[in-house]
């Protein structure tokens, strides 16, 4: 930003001196960015009004203010289920929490990341960041093609400074001090050959504004790789129970929730199989029922016709096929069933996935619809079951004494209604109830349905397994990109920007000649250049090859100066 109070002309040693100790490579900075001061006041004309915003909009103040926004807005995000991942434990939420889950609803909390409110705080800090960095770069760049400010008049008002006595002529010294100088890798910018003074500017610590850059820039690239990944990304969800197979492609996922440029043609073409399913829990101590391990032995093609390999997924340990990964983020039992009709025919038979009502015991709630027998049945799975007080809990989350209590239902399951039913619900509105309390099964027993209706057998127990597909093209940007900022910060914290001034003048006894060092660094920088100074001086005076020790003290006078 550009100051608007206009220079008054001063002597050319003052204004040397304001040179030197202006701000290290940062240029003139307005009220709104550097946060001192009092904010211009908009001008009425439009324009007025679009410059004064965009000023708001590209301070630090409120990139920082938009960053912990975002960072705020995230946290329900990590703390709630979220439908585009865990639609069922969303389900579960509204179950437990019957009237808060409408109000958080209602805001977009159990879809935090695609709410408007959220890509509103996203855009702002995106445009802010744009507006701070692009303009930051320019000033970098010429910054860097800055030569150092010429060497104030009088030294000795510097933080630092130190004189010697040299019996070389000013110009001598003075090149004796900027070999120094140019040793340790500081710019130099010395005085006119044939200018009366003889002096020589030195500056080093451009990295520190080249670290703060990268900062800015690589928070920018975080943006936008997580941009990348919500346009050309997607993720889906597959249930999957033992032995079976599905194809990624939109009609066998149960949920695909694509970004914006993506569609049902960009999926990749692999298959996965899932053979078997094991869980692993802690039988004794206090621990007991606690999961230990969860292991999903798959078989998979990258597509049709490649060559298949196995792979066992496990949490935080997914499968990578064709740029996507599989996570294993669910599972659960599958009881298998077989239900014959009236007539003798079997009209189901398969594994049926129950969804946990209990976490802690896996106790299973699902439905059984056999639609061609005209019959439905609800269900409680106990993967260990006893009796307690007439009815049956389950007392370790291993399938150990599984067992299935059914309560059965004939008519219409309004299946052709034309209004969609969830697999995991019944409608008994068209039917009637087969008997007064639930029928207990046990593994191979069969329930005869009373008034010939038919019969159900519990043929055994299978399990399944719910699959998070992701395909994230900013990922791995991302993660650079926080690693660059990481580093371009840690640049800025270590890296100070100093300069050191070197002046010669004529002795008072005609010969040799009186040299002043003087050094300067940010306000703002950490502690430390003391002693630099102190290393420098000493090393510069120790270059004379004849010469009195540095004074020790800081702000000596300079005879002469």
């Amino acid at each position: 930003m550009t100051d608007v109070h206009a220079p008054q002309s001063q002597p050319e040693s003052v204004a040397a001196e304001d040179e030197a100790t202006h701000s290290f490579g940062e240029g003139t900075t307005g009220a709104a960015e550097s946060g001192t001061g009092r904010t211009p006041e908009p001008q009425a004309a439009n324009a007025g009004w679009l410059r004064w915003g965009w000023r708001q909009l590209t301070s630090m103040r409120t990139a920082l203010i938009l960053l912990f926004l975002l960072a705020l807005g995230s946290i329900p995000g990590s703390i709630l289920p979220q439908e585009g991942t865990d639609p069922a434990s969303v389900q579960q939420y509204y179950t437990s929490h019957p009237g808060l889950a409408p109000w958080l609803n209602h805001l977009g909390l159990f879809n935090v990341f695609a709410t408007p409110w959220f890509a509103a705080i996203y855009l702002l800090l995106f445009a802010s960041l744009v507006g701070c960095v692009v303009p930051r770069t320019f000033r970098l760049v010429g910054s860097a093609r800055t030569p150092p400010p010429r060497a104030p008049r009088n030294l000795a008002r510097l933080p630092q400074s130190s004189s010697y006595s040299s019996a070389l002529s000013p110009a001598a010294a003075v090149e004796g001090a900027a070999a120094v100088l140019g040793g340790q890798r500081f710019r130099l910018r010395r005085s006119a050959p044939d200018s009366p003074d003889h002096w020589v500017s030195a500056e080093k610590g451009y990295l520190r504004e080249v670290g703060n850059l990268l900062f800015h820039l690589s928070l920018l690239g975080v943006l936008l790789s997580i941009a990348a990944g919500g346009l050309f990304g997607y993720k889906a969800d597959k249930l999957l129970v033992e032995g079976q197979t599905f194809a990624n492609t939109t009609s066998a996922l149960d949920e695909f929730h694509p970004g914006r440029l993506v569609s049902g043609s960009d999926l990749a073409p692999f298959t996965l199989t899932l053979n078997k399913f094991t869980a692993n829990y802690i039988e004794s101590g206090q621990s007991r029922g606690q999961p230990s391990n969860f292991d999903a032995d798959v078989t998979y093609a990258s597509s049709p016709g490649a060559k298949p390999g196995t792979y066992h997924i496990r949490i935080n340990d997914p499968l990578s096929v064709d740029s996507l990964k599989v996570y294993l983020i669910g599972h659960g039992y599958a009881p298998e069933f077989k239900v014959t009709g009236a007539n003798g025919k079997v009209a189901y038979q398969e594994a049926t996935p129950f969804i946990p009502a209990n976490t802690a015991t896996f106790l299973s709630d699902g439905v059984v619809k056999a639609p061609d027998a005209s019959l439905g049945f609800m269900g409680v799975f106990v993967p260990t079951a006893i009796p307690v007080n007439g009815t049956v809990e389950s007392i370790f989350p291993a399938a150990d004494a599984p067992a299935v209590s059914l309560i059965g239902y004939s008519g219409n399951l309004g299946l052709n209604s034309g209004v969609p039913q969830s697999v995991y619900q019944l409608d008994t509105t068209g039917m009637t109830k087969l008997s007064g309390s639930p029928y207990l099964l046990l593994p191979g027993q069969t329930w005869k349905l009373p008034g010939g209706k038919g019969s159900i057998t519990f043929v055994g127990v299978k399990q399944w397994v719910s699959l998070a597909i992701t395909y994230d093209p900013g990922q791995v940007p991302a993660l650079v990109c926080g690693i660059l900022a990481l580093a371009g910060l840690l640049i800025s914290f270590f890296v100070r920007r100093r300069r050191v001034f070197v002046r010669a003048v004529p002795a008072a006894s005609g010969s040799g000649s009186v040299v002043t060092v003087g050094g300067l660094t940010r306000s703002d920088a950490s502690g430390g250049f003391e002693e630099e100074f102190a290393e420098l001086a000493t090393e510069i005076a120790a270059a004379e090859p004849d010469h009195n020790k540095p004074d020790p003290g800081n702000n000596s006078e300079v005879p002469g100066a």
